[in-house]
């Protein structure tokens, strides 16, 4: 068996939480974005922007990569602690709870406005009636084309496929363990130089050309190209997380991860206007193509997200240990603020520009305003991810273990 060359003593990436808070934030930005923009979303602007689903390309390609990606690094130092049951244990109490808080509590407001904006028939605006519906199944909203189907999870299908990648890394440490941590070190010998830009790239590349047979659905059993994209980069970042020599890689070419990511940026934003959302596709000769390009600003933008990352945000503050515990209450209440408050600002007529900053304010005060609430109510902590408070002494557990632990969440 290869020996382990992952550095013993590195026990926590700063850098990588800082990088875990910020796309977080970033996704709030852009479901911001969806509401102005072309694409179906659950409700949307009366006033639609030109242009913005180009805007909103800029982040979409590598945007949850990178959070899969991110989520397999903090799994590690926690698997690198526990046994594989206490891992699998660990990680059911942390994701379970928050995910059917959200199926029963948050997302249900969500669906009452998609089903008032969208539905043609039948449209349910008294509320304890839509929910009785809602949770038995026998709503029948119906466009002219499909009908909504509930309960649904809506932006917690991040959490459902987390949950189901951890349960399989679980099965995997029980059946290779040690020799499954020795894939990362032939990782760190063979991805030395230029190959850590290129042989992932040519590997998204591939994986990239499955998206024009299966497209992403957001629904777990029935997400091909969406699974093998994301487990992958979860995986990938188990295997990679304590790899010093690779944190350090990254750091040399983030440059070059710059530079492949904003050109190609460039052509997908164009392709995006020129092939709209509702219009026919692109041919085949383009779409292949295109599908390279996706993955040039996919990789390049990880790979220098991570780099500047790694040069930049590699120290440990206060600020970061409330943002890291803060960010999975974040993700579990902001859609569902900017669903609410998008469509009954909309009915305002505001400037746009005002509105679209109101509905960003209203988004991020939501997030701080429950996070600062529930952390203090023990009860309400583990439906939001938080571990319960313990009588034990506060200096049992040093603050940079306990920031680690909750940073293994969504």
């Amino acid at each position: 068996m290869m020996p382990s060359r992952a550095t013993p003593t590195v026990t926590r990436r700063p850098d990588l939480d800082w990088i875990r808070v910020l796309a977080f934030f970033t996704l709030i930005v852009f479901h911001v974005g969806m509401f102005y923009g072309p694409w179906e979303w659950h409700v949307k602007s009366p006033r639609e922007v030109p242009g913005m689903a180009s805007v909103l390309m800029a982040t979409s390609p590598w945007r949850l990569t990178l959070l899969f990606l991110v989520s397999g690094a903090a799994t590690r130092f926690m698997a690198d602690k526990m046994t594989v049951a206490a891992l699998t244990k660990a990680r059911v109490a942390r994701l379970v709870p928050p995910l059917v808080f959200a199926v029963l509590v948050l997302v249900p407001p969500q669906t009452y406005y998609q089903v008032i904006e969208q539905a043609v028939t039948p449209v349910e605006t008294y509320y304890p009636a839509f929910y009785l519906k809602y949770l038995s199944g026998t709503g029948h909203w119906c466009r002219v084309n499909d009908c909504l189907t509930t309960p649904t999870y809506n932006h917690m299908w991040f959490v459902s496929y987390l949950l189901a990648y951890s349960l399989a890394l679980s099965v995997l440490l029980a059946m290779a363990g040690q020799r499954l941590r020795a894939v990362g070190d032939i990782l760190e010998a063979r991805l030395t130089g230029w190959r850590l830009v290129v042989l992932p790239f040519l590997a998204l590349c591939a994986l990239d050309m499955l998206q024009l047979r299966f497209p992403i659905t957001h629904w777990l059993l029935h997400d091909w190209y969406n699974h093998i994209l994301s487990f992958t980069a979860f995986l990938f970042g188990f295997l990679i997380a304590k790899s010093l020599p690779l944190r350090d890689g990254f750091v040399r070419w983030r440059w070059w991860g710059l530079a492949l990511a904003l050109p190609a940026y460039a052509a997908v934003a164009y392709y995006t206007w020129a092939y709209p959302f509702g219009a026919p596709p692109a041919p085949w000769g383009i779409r292949v193509p295109m599908r390279v390009v996706y993955a040039a600003q996919q990789w390049g933008a990880i790979v220098a997200a991570l780099g500047f990352g790694a040069r930049h945000l590699n120290r440990d503050s206060p600020v970061l240990r409330y943002l890291v515990q803060a960010v999975f209450p974040f993700y579990l209440v902001h859609q569902t603020i900017t669903v609410v408050a998008g469509h009954n600002l909309a009915l305002l007529g505001l400037n746009q520009g005002l509105e679209a900053t109101l509905l960003v304010v209203i988004t991020f005060a939501g997030c701080f305003a429950t996070y600062e609430i529930v952390r203090r109510i023990n009860v309400l902590r583990p439906w939001f991810g938080l571990k319960r408070w313990t009588p034990r002494p506060e200096t049992a557990v040093q603050p940079q273990e306990r920031a680690q632990t909750q940073a293994a969440g969504a």
